[in-house]
């Protein structure tokens, strides 16, 4: 568990003088551009209304998270894995500690955000895991020990038009056409009882439409972080459940298929034809590696209305893959591509972090905070098991 330092500890820091300087190798964002991220940061302390005192009462090592996003400087940022509270107290605790100078870099503000309810650790009142009892993480809507761990957060320096927002919540599994049942034929009996698969929803956090007004024209957020296709069984549950999570997404964008869709707010359809977005999110799938289903990412990078050409990439994913060689070994995918440093045998380093913006957009510039080894921000790769993954976008 990463903790953040006390305020009292913060104020002394600031109270010495250090330089403040950009990350080697990382640009400075111009004001012909927007920059935008997204960082699972693994921000949930334990239990409902616990990160905010998290935050007053842990160590440096949490400091990390807020150095990487210092020395990004997004103005957009998604963040995975923040715990939701319905008291605002967290997000703006850490927003003002965001604001404080760090050694090696400068605060950063961000005046706007949007911080919502998930369905991770929301009991569902079924044995969804099949070990009979209820009660369990995994027989929450999506796994969670507790209602909010694994939340979203979005922060901006631009104005979020939170009233415009459409999330996809409690749109339920079933009603996707086609959707990826997981089959109770291999003995298993997973939501092999019509009135469970009735009442499953999708989203195993939640899915965001969060427009926000930017230079650049009305910018559509669309924030998501889908189930890991793993820790189950043959019927594939979550690898199934992870790939029609993508698919939600991919379906918005199409004025045709997106019919079926019905949001939390009770409008039907998708996204307009003609909007500007960006897709982004710890999204959980590989394009070769790993063990999503197939297909499950290609739904969104080989989308026509998404630009996908521009890769971001890091030399520290080429130097830990090739110290951890394990499974990193046998992939298969340009290991400069990855954004993910995982310690379980089964999977290694993957691709599994991404911003996707819109061809409306030229990519300027973009790249994963993971610094290699010798550069003076190495240390900073160790906030989270994921890193940051940022792009320039332009208009056209």
């Amino acid at each position: 568990m990463i903790r953040l330092l006390s305020l009292a500890f913060i104020t002394m820091l600031i109270t010495a003088c250090y330089s403040t300087r950009p990350s080697p190798d990382l640009p400075e964002n111009s004001a012909a551009t927007l920059r935008i991220a997204t960082f699972n940061v693994s921000f949930y302390a334990g239990g409902s209304g616990k990160l905010g005192q998290a935050l007053r009462d842990g160590d440096a090592d949490k400091l990390k998270v807020v150095s990487v996003i210092q020395r990004v400087r997004p103005d957009i940022l998604l963040l995975n894995e923040f715990d939701y509270e319905a008291d605002s107290s967290s997000v703006d605790l850490f927003r003002e500690i965001l604001r404080q100078d760090q050694p090696g870099s400068t605060g950063v503000d961000y005046p706007h955000y949007f911080h919502a309810e998930v369905n991770t650790g929301v009991q569902s009142g079924h044995d969804l895991n099949r070990n009979g009892k209820t009660g369990d993480a995994s027989d929450a809507w999506g796994f969670g020990a507790y209602p909010g761990q694994y939340g979203m957060l979005v922060l901006s320096r631009y104005p979020i038009d939170a009233a415009a927002l459409r999330s996809f919540r409690n749109f339920r599994w079933q009603d996707m056409p086609g959707a990826l049942r997981p089959p109770s034929a291999l003995g298993e009996g997973w939501f092999d009882e019509d009135s469970i698969w009735a009442l499953l929803r999708l989203s195993s956090k939640s899915h965001w439409d969060l427009p926000i007004a930017t230079p650049l024209g009305r910018l559509h957020v669309l924030a998501m972080h889908p189930t890991p296709p793993v820790f189950d069984g043959p019927e594939d549950r979550h690898g199934r459940r992870n790939h029609d999570e993508i698919r939600l997404f991919a379906d918005y964008l199409d004025p045709q298929r997106a019919q079926y869709l019905i949001d939390d707010q009770g409008r039907r359809g998708g996204i307009n034809a003609d909007a500007g977005f960006v897709v982004l999110g710890d999204l959980n799938a590989d394009p070769v590696d790993g063990e999503s289903a197939r297909g499950a990412i290609q739904q969104l990078l080989l989308h026509p209305r998404i630009n996908a050409g521009f890769v971001p990439k890091s030399l520290g994913a080429v130097a830990k893959s090739s110290a951890d060689r394990g499974p990193n070994a046998a992939h298969r995918g340009d290991a400069a591509d990855d954004t993910g440093d995982f310690f379980e045998p089964a999977s290694g380093n993957l691709r599994i972090d991404y911003v996707l913006p819109s061809n409306e957009f030229e990519v300027v510039d973009g790249g994963v905070f993971w610094p290699a080894p010798g550069n003076p921000d190495a240390e900073l790769a160790t906030a989270s098991d994921h890193h940051m993954v940022w792009l320039d976008l332009r208009n056209r």
